[in-house]
C-alpha cells in the first residue's frame, strides 16, 4: 500500500522539478543572446543543482547520474573553461528535455523507456568533450577521485580545503510519518564527497514506556571532505528542509561564526546588504556609513556600483562573506514570495466551482421562492444571499485564472526550433502575457496555437533572402498577442510574412469542391476556407505542414471552446489570425428569455439592447429592422428551433446581440432579464445542435439552452428573407 504522505512529497517534487527544467529552458534561450552573462549563467547552474538534489533524496540514480554531467559542464563553462556557443546551447537544450523525460518517468513509477536512454547515451557522449574527462565520471566516486569541482565560484560559498565540513542535524518528529527516510540524506551526502564520520544523537529518545515507533527522536553529527559548496550541501536536505534544524559550519572558523550566524537569523522580509552584514557582526556601523558615502561618491557612474562592490573594493568586508550575505539575501526575497502562494490542485479548484455553480442554483430557487410567497424577510435574505453567492462566483474562478504568458513561454523553443529547421531567421514578439484566462481554456489552447505558430513559420514568414528581395528586413517578427475585449479574451498570432493569396485560396477551394464556380464570396469568406479539412495552399509538403491538416483541428478546437477565429490577411504585408474565447467556461452572467415553452440564455456580454419588435422601424418581412440608421438582420427564433408558428397575440421582443463587430436581431416572445448560468455541456447526441452551445438548469428546475450567438449571428447574415 502506497504512503499518501510520500506520493505527495514525491509530487512536490515532480511539480518543483518541472518548473526548474522550464527554467532551464527560458534560461538557454535568453543565453543565446547574453551568452556571457555571469548572473543567468549562475541561475542555469542551480535549475540542474536543484533538480539533482531533490533526486538523490528520493534515490532516482538516473536523475542524479545525468544532471551530474550537465552540472559539470555548467561549472566549467561558469569557471570560463568552455565557451558557449550554439551548438552547447543546442546539447543542453536537449539535455533539458532528456532531463524532463526522466522526471516525467520517474513520477510514474516505471523503468525509463529503450529509446529515452538511448538518447541520453547520446547527449552524455556530445558533452564528454565539454565535461572534461576528469567531468565525465562516475557521480557516486569519492570527489578525491573525480574532481568534479576544479574551482568554486566565491560568489556561491567559500572555497575549501581538504579539511572537513561539520553539520549537526536535527530531525523534526513527523519526518517518518511523512514517508521520509532521514537515512537518504545521508546516503546522498556521501555522492558529494567523503563522509569521515557520522554519529547518532538520541538525546531526545524517551522511555520504552511511551517510545511511539511512527516518531523521529534522530540526530546526527556529521562530518565531510568535500570541495562542494555549503548550498550543494545544504540541498541534500532540501526536500525535508521544514522538517529539520540543520547547521552546517564550513572549514575556516572564522568565516563560520558569520556563516552560522546568517542561519541562526530570525525569519522575516530580507534586510538591506549593510544592516545584513552588521548583524552578522561582519562590519561594523562605522564600515557601513563609509561604505555608503563611498557609493554615494560613484553614484553618476555607469552602471553605479552596488554596495557589495565597493566594500569589497574598499577592503571594507570578506568578499567571500559578502557572497554569502547576498545568498542568504535572496533566499528570503524567495521564501517570502513563495509564503504568499498555496499550490492547490487543479481537481480540487475544479470541484470548488461545480459546488459554487449548485450554489448559484439553489440561490435563484431561493429568490424566486422568496417572490411567490411575497414574505419580505425572506425576500431580503434572498437579495443578501445573492449577492454574497455572486461575490463567491467571481472569487472561485479567479483561482482558476492563470496568465497566458506562461502558454506564450512555450513558443521561444518551438519558434527558435523551426526557425533554425527553416534557414529563417524570426524575432517572436510576446505581448499581453499578463492576460488571464480559465486554467483549464488555457491547457486546450496550447494544441491549436502551436498549429498556428508553426504555419506562420512555414507558410507565412519568407526566408531571409526572399524577404530582402521584397524590401524587408531578413529577420522576419512572429508576434503573440493577448488581451480583453468586450468579456472575452482575445489571442492573435500575427506574421510579417508573405500574406494570404485570396484568389489561390479560391481556386484551390474550387477545385476541392468546397465551392462553386460562379460563387463570389468576400474577401473575409474566403480566408475562411483554410480552415475546410484537406485544403492547403502549400506548393510543396514539408514536415512542418502542407498537408491540409491542422487549420480545420485548430477551428475544431476553438469551437470546442465556444469561441470563433478570424483570419486578417494582406499579401506581401502579413497575416494576422485572431481566436476570441469566452474568460472561462464555468459560469458567465445570461440574458434569460422565453420562446413558447421553452427557456434560452444569451450571454449577457454580447447583448447590447432590447426592443419591441412593433416599435421597430425597417422591412421585417424581408428579415432586418433599422437601429437609428443601423440595418440589422433579424432572426426569429421559433422558426430556428421549430417552436410553432408566431403567436400573434404575444408582443414580440428584439434581443440586439453583437459578436466581433457583428449584430442581428433576435425575435423573442417573452424577456425575463439577467441569470447567472451555470454551464453544463451538452451529451454527444446533441453536441452538433445548431445554434446551441450548452444547457443551464433555472432556479424553479427547468432546462434553458445556452444561445450559440455567433452561429446565429451568422446565420441571421446569411439569410436573405425571412417572413414571419
Amino acid at each position: 500500500m502506497s504512503n499518501p504522505n510520500l506520493d505527495q512529497v514525491l509530487q512536490t517534487f515532480v511539480s518543483e522539478s518541472t518548473e526548474l527544467l522550464v527554467q532551464m529552458e527560458e534560461i538557454l534561450l535568453a543565453l543565446e543572446g547574453k551568452p556571457n552573462d555571469e548572473e543567468t549563467l549562475h541561475a542555469l547552474f542551480r535549475t540542474v543543482h536543484t533538480v539533482k538534489g531533490g533526486a538523490g533524496i528520493f534515490g532516482f540514480d538516473a536523475v542524479v547520474d545525468f544532471a551530474h554531467i550537465v552540472e559539470n559542464v555548467l561549472d566549467r563553462l561558469r569557471n570560463g573553461q568552455v565557451v558557449l556557443d550554439h551548438a552547447l546551447i543546442e546539447w543542453l537544450l536537449k539535455s533539458r528535455d532528456h532531463l524532463s523525460g526522466l522526471v516525467e518517468t520517474v513520477s510514474t513509477g516505471n523503468e525509463p523507456e529503450p529509446a529515452l536512454i538511448e538518447d541520453g547515451k547520446k547527449i552524455l557522449a556530445a558533452l564528454a568533450g565539454y565535461a572534461g574527462e576528469k567531468h565525465a565520471s562516475k557521480p557516486g566516486l569519492p570527489v578525491e577521485a573525480t574532481g568534479r569541482v576544479e574551482r568554486e565560484d566565491p560568489r556561491e560559498s567559500i572555497s575549501v580545503t581538504n579539511e572537513a565540513w561539520h553539520l549537526s542535524v536535527r530531525f523534526g518528529a513527523d519526518v517518518l510519518r511523512n514517508g521520509l527516510d532521514p537515512l537518504s540524506c545521508l546516503r546522498y551526502l556521501g555522492t558529494l564527497g567523503e563522509v569521515v564520520s557520522a554519529t547518532a544523537i538520541w538525546d531526545t529518545l524517551p522511555e520504552p514506556a511511551i517510545f511511539d515507533p511512527e516518531t523521529c527522536y534522530l540526530g546526527l553529527e556529521v562530518d565531510i571532505k568535500t570541495s562542494a559548496t555549503k548550498q550543494a550541501i545544504a540541498d541534500a536536505f532540501q526536500f525535508i528542509r521544514e522538517e529539520i534544524r540543520i547547521r552546517i559550519l564550513p572549514p575556516q572558523a572564522t568565516v563560520a561564526d558569520y556563516l552560522a550566524t546568517l542561519e541562526e537569523m530570525a525569519d522575516g522580509d530580507a534586510p538591506r546588504l549593510g544592516d545584513l552584514l552588521v548583524k552578522m557582526g561582519a562590519l561594523t556601523t562605522y564600515e557601513l556609513e563609509e561604505a555608503l558615502r563611498l557609493q554615494a561618491e560613484r553614484e553618476r557612474e555607469t552602471p553605479p556600483p552596488r554596495m557589495g562592490e565597493v566594500m569589497v573594493e574598499n577592503s571594507l568586508a570578506v568578499p567571500e562573506v559578502v557572497e554569502a550575505a547576498l545568498q542568504h539575501q535572496q533566499q528570503r526575497r524567495e521564501q517570502t514570495a513563495t509564503a504568499r502562494h498555496v499550490r492547490v490542485d487543479a481537481g480540487k479548484l475544479d470541484r470548488l466551482i461545480d459546488l459554487v455553480g449548485e450554489l448559484v442554483v439553489v440561490g435563484a430557487s431561493q429568490g424566486l421562492l422568496a417572490k411567490r410567497l411575497g414574505d419580505s424577510a425572506l425576500t431580503e435574505s434572498a437579495s443578501v444571499l445573492s449577492r454574497l453567492v455572486e461575490e463567491i462566483r467571481e472569487v472561485a474562478l479567479r483561482l482558476r485564472m492563470v496568465q497566458i504568458g506562461e502558454t506564450f513561454s512555450r513558443f521561444q523553443r518551438v519558434v527558435r526550433d523551426v526557425a533554425r529547421d527553416l534557414q529563417k531567421e524570426v524575432k517572436l514578439e510576446v505581448n499581453g502575457a499578463e492576460t488571464e484566462l480559465d486554467k483549464a481554456m488555457v491547457e486546450r489552447l496550447a494544441d491549436p496555437l502551436t498549429h498556428l505558430v508553426r504555419n506562420s513559420l512555414d507558410h507565412g514568414l519568407e526566408l531571409p533572402a526572399d524577404r530582402e528581395a521584397a524590401g524587408k528586413p531578413s529577420q522576419g517578427t512572429l508576434a503573440l498577442n493577448a488581451y480583453h475585449d468586450s468579456g472575452s479574451v482575445v489571442i492573435e498570432v500575427a506574421d510579417d510574412g508573405r500574406g494570404i493569396d485570396h484568389q489561390r485560396v479560391l481556386a484551390k477551394a474550387v477545385a476541392a469542391g468546397l465551392m462553386s464556380h460562379d460563387a463570389k464570396p468576400s474577401h473575409a469568406e474566403i480566408l475562411q476556407l483554410i480552415f475546410e479539412p484537406g485544403l492547403s495552399t502549400a506548393a510543396t509538403v514539408t514536415d512542418i505542414s502542407g498537408r491540409g491538416v491542422g487549420m480545420d483541428v485548430v477551428r475544431r478546437a476553438v469551437d470546442a471552446l465556444r469561441g470563433t477565429i478570424e483570419v486578417e490577411s494582406q499579401l506581401g504585408i502579413g497575416t494576422v489570425v485572431r481566436v476570441r474565447l469566452p474568460l472561462t467556461l464555468a459560469i458567465i452572467d445570461g440574458f434569460l428569455v422565453g420562446i413558447g415553452g421553452s427557456f434560452y440564455v444569451a450571454p449577457l456580454d454580447m447583448v447590447v439592447e432590447c426592443l419591441d419588435l412593433v416599435d421597430a422601424q425597417g422591412n421585417q418581412h424581408r428579415g432586418y429592422l433599422s437601429l437609428r440608421g443601423e440595418v440589422l438582420p433579424l432572426l426569429w427564433l421559433r422558426r430556428v428551433f421549430a417552436a410553432g408558428d408566431v403567436d400573434t397575440e404575444v408582443r414580440q421582443s428584439v434581443v440586439v446581440v453583437h459578436h466581433n463587430g457583428r449584430k442581428a436581431g433576435l425575435v423573442v416572445d417573452q424577456l425575463l432579464g439577467e441569470f447567472q448560468t451555470v454551464i453544463k455541456p451538452l451529451g454527444e447526441v446533441f453536441r452538433r445542435l445548431s445554434g446551441i452551445s450548452g444547457a443551464t438548469i433555472l432556479g424553479s428546475g427547468d432546462v434553458a439552452l445556452i444561445l450559440d450567438v455567433p452561429a446565429l449571428i451568422q446565420h441571421a447574415i446569411v439569410r436573405t428573407t425571412v417572413v414571419a
